[in-house]
């Protein structure tokens, strides 16, 4: 911890004056909300949208496919790995490229090899986004471009469910968390997320940035098994700003038990829950929370109230739990 407190005092100067136009910072083991700032502000996301893109192919998809570049990659234009008509790809070394470099012409290459169109994978976009909560969110295009569309929007609490999901998916944290990625054709690829290299704890991120849409950031960190996410949207200082966050949070928060495992009795029912419940709460609370729980459409549900604070956090414990 001495470490984290260092970091803080170190950076505090830096960041005592800095303002995103939106921001979100999430629990990543509860989906609690720390902080935030407009979060459900609806704007355009940029290249964050790749994060989307990249879940759909790694879930869908299948690495080691190889092709050929096709007619496609003419279309696209920004940020780009500079691939060739007929250059062979995979699966892999595209989804290094979409994350590292942020290359819209991958984007667009792998949203043809999985869908066949770009309409197409779309719709795969805009579907898994409400499947996992993202109400407030419509895509329009897998890169984030939002020049000739309108681009794609979304929220920072939106985005912050996104994060929270993709993180759950090992090959997803270990493209994004990766600083380099050599290619046979193309170089080596350097990750444009420049916490992975100042900030120790970053297990993953992507960066964004359009005219319409400003810098926009998504960051995920992880210490002493507790994992923060932050989203920025239009932020300049974006990554000093991240780092603060982050830091505060793995600083002031710690892992506790709110609920044990046993069979409980809730209105009229017993339910036994398998696995001790826990939760990310301040630190030296433990003595200062009550609990809830309740059963709602046969899930189990925990509200903590910590005494003085008059904030809630919900949990849903969906495993382990049965009548």
């Amino acid at each position: 911890m001495k470490i984290l407190v260092s970091i803080v005092v170190s950076i505090l100067f830096i960041c005592s004056s800095i303002s995103a136009d939106s921001y979100c910072v999430m629990s990543g083991e509860d989906g609690n909300i720390i902080e935030e700032k407009d979060m459900h502000k609806q704007q355009s996301v940029a290249s964050i949208s790749k994060i989307m893109t990249a879940i759909i192919v790694i879930e869908n998809g299948n690495l080691y496919d190889t092709w050929k570049c096709s007619d496609a990659i003419d279309k696209a234009y920004g940020s780009m790995l500079y691939l060739k008509k007929g250059q062979e790809v995979s699966v892999e070394m595209l989804l290094y490229g979409l994350l590292l470099r942020s290359g819209n012409d991958a984007a667009v290459e792998l949203a043809h090899h999985e869908s066949g169109s770009i309409e197409a994978f779309v719709d795969r976009m805009n579907k898994k986004a409400k499947d996992i909560g993202m109400l407030n969110t419509v895509f329009k295009n897998p890169s984030g471009l939002d020049e000739e569309d309108g681009g794609n929007l979304s929220t920072a609490y939106d985005m912050a469910i996104l994060m929270r999901y993709a993180i759950q998916n090992p090959v997803f944290v270990k493209i994004s968390s990766s600083k380099y990625y050599k290619t046979k054709e193309n170089g080596t690829w350097k990750n444009k997320n420049r916490l992975l290299f100042e900030y120790p704890f970053t297990i993953s991120g992507k960066t964004g940035f359009t005219k319409k849409a400003g810098r926009t950031l998504v960051s995920a960190a992880s210490y002493n098994d507790m994992h923060s996410i932050v989203v920025t949207l239009n932020k300049g200082d974006d990554f000093a700003f991240h780092e603060e966050k982050h830091t505060a949070f793995l600083n002031d928060y710690k892992n506790l038990e709110v609920l044990e495992k046993g069979t409980y009795r809730i209105l009229g029912r017993n339910y036994t829950v398998d696995e001790a419940i826990s939760m990310n709460l301040k630190k030296d609370t433990k003595e200062q929370i009550e609990t809830f729980s309740y059963i709602d459409k046969k899930k189990l549900y925990v509200e903590v109230l910590q005494k003085g604070n008059e904030q809630v956090f919900s949990y849903m414990a969906g495993k382990g739990v049965r009548k």
